[in-house]
């Protein structure tokens, strides 16, 4: 069974950077595309990014573009969010999971079928 463990969260100030690691477990991750969510509290979870299998096309959603970046290492199988000029709206924990293979609908959650536990990012201003 994939196992998906996220690192990286913590505290910075507004204008901060931080990186956000998604390590997986098992030989597949190379075959599944990948994506970043995030959950503040009393919202509900929303897309972040996304990114193929390959790392050949990224998507992001308009809140975060420009400043997070999407990557990938398969060699490591693990998934990356570089996250820069944050901002306190961008306090959540962060969540990255697996694209299910036949979902078509990439910013939606119920497009995914794993996931990792989270990390909180919290910006203060």
């Amino acid at each position: 069974q994939v196992q998906l463990v996220e690192s990286g969260g913590g505290l910075v100030q507004a204008g901060g950077s931080l990186r956000l690691s998604c390590a997986a477990s098992g030989r597949t991750f190379s075959s599944y595309a990948m994506g970043w969510f995030r959950q503040a509290p009393g919202k509900e979870r929303e897309f972040v990014a996304r990114i193929t299998w390959n790392g050949g096309s990224t998507y992001y959603a308009d809140s975060v573009k420009g400043r997070f970046t999407i990557s990938r290492d398969n060699a490591k199988n693990t998934l990356y969010l570089q996250m820069g000029s944050l901002r306190p709206e961008d306090t959540a924990v962060y969540y990255c999971a697996r694209k299910n293979m036949y979902a078509t609908n990439f910013y939606s959650s119920r497009g995914y079928d794993v996931w990792g536990q989270g990390t909180q990012v919290t910006v203060s201003s």
